[in-house]
């Protein structure tokens, strides 16, 4: 398999195969990673960041990810280029591919890491847009996979906000390798119909499914894998917060809700998740609408179901694989 030179910005342009290669070099340099074996493959080579919304996870996994591997990082935060306000996306990318080996791109319009890719003479990765979260699914799938064993004929169920960039995502993977996707949420919070067509078309071919249901309950029935994320996106104005909590009260995952699945089934969130009053934002959600838990409840999120904190972990692995298979000489 060769990715030499290939951009990462939304799981639709990758097949199957591809998929599974780079699920199978991070199990490989997760195991590698375990066992203390150096793997600084890349040495020499220089990375950056695009940071246009903050985060923990995907910048702390691209940091070590690009150490591990022997490369030096370049980090520049919402405020530290001029990207977008004094120079043209297109000419940011023209002038770090002179100068980086990869540019990684997280922030707003999908259209703006497409533009990057475009004018890029370096491979762009997406670490974030509105519209998909890539290297989110590949850990997602890689920690559904460590605990199954396999991943086609499972049924994964997503409860919240179905239109966001995580929901769109997992649709698409869930439709690459096989796994039945169901989406519990109110109507008005449906995917674009362009998306579902799309996805339904590539599940119909792996022997999987594409499915919608406004009720919770219907849903969750004998499901593997329950997902969940928070219910106002990065980016998205605060008063988002009450339209939302009036929709997506009834889609929280909680004791009832996970005794529906399978006894065996477990929890996945990309988090940060507002799962008690532990945050700034948690403690302003209980003062002003007096709720302590949101997407979902404490006892499920801290419960043997969650594998969150695992899933978190594999965001390293699986990026690591990105850059290297992207990358390697």
């Amino acid at each position: 398999m060769d990715l030499r030179g290939k951009d990462f910005l939304k799981l639709l342009d990758y097949s199957e195969e591809e998929i599974r290669y780079l699920l199978d070099l991070a199990k490989d340099f997760k195991k590698k990673k375990q066992n203390g074996e150096e793997h600084a493959y890349l040495k020499g080579k220089n990375i950056v960041l695009l940071f246009e919304k903050d985060s923990t996870r995907t910048r702390c996994s691209f940091e070590v990810a690009a150490y591990d591997l022997g490369m030096g990082v370049t980090y520049l935060g919402p405020t530290g280029s001029q990207m977008g306000k004094k120079e043209s996306i297109a000419d940011t990318a023209r002038v770090l591919s002179k100068i980086y080996d990869g540019i990684e791109y997280r922030g707003f319009g999908q259209d703006i890491v497409e533009e990057l890719a475009k004018y890029s003479k370096v491979p762009v990765w997406n670490g974030l847009t509105n519209e998909f979260h890539p290297t989110q699914m590949l850990a997602d799938i890689m920690t559904i996979e460590e605990k199954f064993g396999y991943l086609k004929g499972l049924k994964l169920v997503f409860c919240g906000d179905a239109r966001n960039n995580v929901a769109n995502s997992l649709m698409v993977v869930c439709a690459k390798m096989g796994i039945n996707f169901v989406a519990a949420a109110p109507k008005e919070l449906f995917p674009e119909s362009d998306l579902v067509d799309i996805c339904t078309e590539i599940a119909s071919k792996n022997g999987s499914t594409i499915t919608f249901e406004e009720d919770i309950t219907k849903a969750v029935i004998d499901a593997d894998v329950l997902y969940t994320d928070v219910w106002v996106s990065m980016g998205e104005a605060e008063d988002k917060w009450k339209e939302r909590i009036n929709l997506l009260e009834k889609y929280r995952i909680d004791s009832r809700v996970m005794s529906l699945a399978k006894d065996n089934a477990i929890l996945l969130h990309c988090l940060p998740s507002f799962h008690d009053t532990n945050t700034t934002i948690g403690k302003d959600i209980y003062e002003k609408f007096g709720l302590k838990e949101m997407e979902v409840s404490d006892d499920v999120f801290e419960s043997s179901h969650s594998k969150v904190f695992e899933e978190a972990e594999n965001r390293m692995h699986t990026i690591k694989a990105v850059i290297y298979a992207t990358m390697r000489d």
